[in-house]
């Protein structure tokens, strides 16, 4: 019997959530899915996983790490790499921004252009 409830997608927040689903397109390698001004998917090539972001119009870009008074971070991607430095060098080329603090040595963390914390690490 299938589950009665099954994971299909995060979503995140965004101001331009066309923009947003480009980006991961491009770093993930996988597929534009619904792509209109309000919505926006990816979709993983091999199935079954996607990648949602909704239009949020009053968007705060969040800080990490965080800050008293200012937009905290709601949720971050953990994203798998099998060679660290050169998926670091990938993120940069699509637009991603390193960030100053990098608590891990096996860890790096970016930002996508909308703000929102990912981190690239091996298996």
């Amino acid at each position: 019997m299938a589950p009665l409830i099954q994971y299909h997608a995060t979503v995140l927040g965004s101001p331009d959530p066309q923009t947003a689903a480009r980006f991961y397109a491009n770093l993930l390698g996988w597929e534009l899915g619904d792509d209109e001004r309000e919505w926006a998917t990816v979709l993983d090539p091999a199935g079954g996983r996607q990648l949602s972001f909704q239009l949020e119009e009053d968007f705060e870009r969040p800080v990490w790490p965080e800050k008293p008074g200012q937009q905290q971070m709601m949720m971050h991607l953990d994203l798998l790499v099998t060679d660290l430095a050169k998926a670091a060098e990938h993120a940069a080329e699509c637009g991603a921004e390193r960030a100053p603090h990098q608590p891990q040595d096996d860890v790096v963390v970016f930002f996508d252009p909308d703000g929102h914390p990912f981190c690239l690490f091996e298996n």
